[in-house]
């Protein structure tokens, strides 16, 4: 991005948040995304946005099939946190909360506003991403307010993984604050808390549940 130019009206684009679920051969693989948008209504084709060094792509492009569960205000913050700020290379997401299978697509349990299932029909690369475009096979509704990205920054005061679209610096992202308030941000999630002393010895991270230990004064 040129340096002249002011970046934070992208910033006022609105998003939501979703899981996006796929098989890693016969284990259920998947990641939290921010882009997901219907592209037409007739037959209806949707596109989603995924990094390049994205493990889920990478499952996506050897079985072209996934399902999509739209996060709400009531989904349980861990998810987010378990499919947001790790890798499935490494972990398996789903331990903690179940799967059910949706036409050969993994949809982690929970409250979640509906689900989508779609085959794939093309990829287009857009330099550090790659737009996945698919069909919509399947539906099944759900409850609840959809998450903004405003409202899971605001109301959780999450943070955007490096992987996403929508990732901002440190640099960029940093307000000015009272002068006596601390603020204090978890390595494992990016969950930003002020206190005006240290946390307590028993405070534990509200997205991700780790203790004291991960929170570093910013």
């Amino acid at each position: 991005m040129p340096e002249a130019m002011d970046s934070n009206a992208l910033y006022n684009i609105t998003y939501g948040l979703y899981v996006v679920g796929c098989y890693s051969d016969d284990k259920p693989a998947g990641c939290i995304v921010n882009t997901c948008f219907q592209v037409t209504s007739e037959n209806p084709t949707l596109a989603i946005c995924l990094n390049k060094k994205n493990y889920t792509l990478d499952c996506i492009k050897k079985n072209p099939k996934f399902c999509i569960s739209i996060i709400s205000e009531d989904t349980d913050p861990m998810i987010i946190s378990s499919f947001g700020f790790r890798s499935s290379r490494d972990a398996d997401k789903y331990a903690d909360f179940g799967y059910v299978d949706l036409d050969g697509a993994p949809a982690v349990k929970g409250n979640f506003c509906g689900r989508l299932v779609l085959d794939v029909t093309d990829f287009i690369d857009c330099g550090t991403h790659v737009i996945v475009i698919s069909k919509l096979k399947d539906t099944q509704d759900g409850s609840g307010a959809p998450m903004t990205y405003e409202y899971y920054h605001k109301v959780i005061k999450g943070s955007a993984p490096k992987n996403a679209p929508t990732y901002r610096s440190e640099q960029e992202s940093t307000t000015v604050t009272k002068k006596d308030v601390r603020r204090f941000k978890c390595d494992i999630c990016g969950y930003e808390v002020e206190s005006e002393t240290n946390l307590p010895d028993d405070f534990v991270c509200p997205i991700c549940g780790f203790d004291r230990s991960h929170f570093k004064e910013i």
